[in-house]
């Protein structure tokens, strides 16, 4: 896969930096989402469908909160 450019990766804001097991995000591809380990940047990148992940965020969610 070609490399997404540093601007286009998002974290979340509830990432605080101290090391933990974090992900960024990226939607520069049309119909999918793009996952990277952000304290592996050049690492491999994963693509889901946008309804996998969707549906994906919707079980965290749930589990967060039930």
């Amino acid at each position: 896969m070609n490399k997404v450019s540093p601007s286009i990766w998002h974290k979340s804001s509830y990432s605080n930096g101290s090391g933990g097991n974090c992900i960024e995000t990226s939607s520069i591809l049309a119909g999918a989402i793009l996952v990277r380990d952000s304290k592996h940047t050049e690492g491999p990148v994963l693509a889901f469908p946008r309804g996998t992940w969707r549906l994906f965020l919707d079980k965290v969610r749930e589990a967060s909160w039930g």
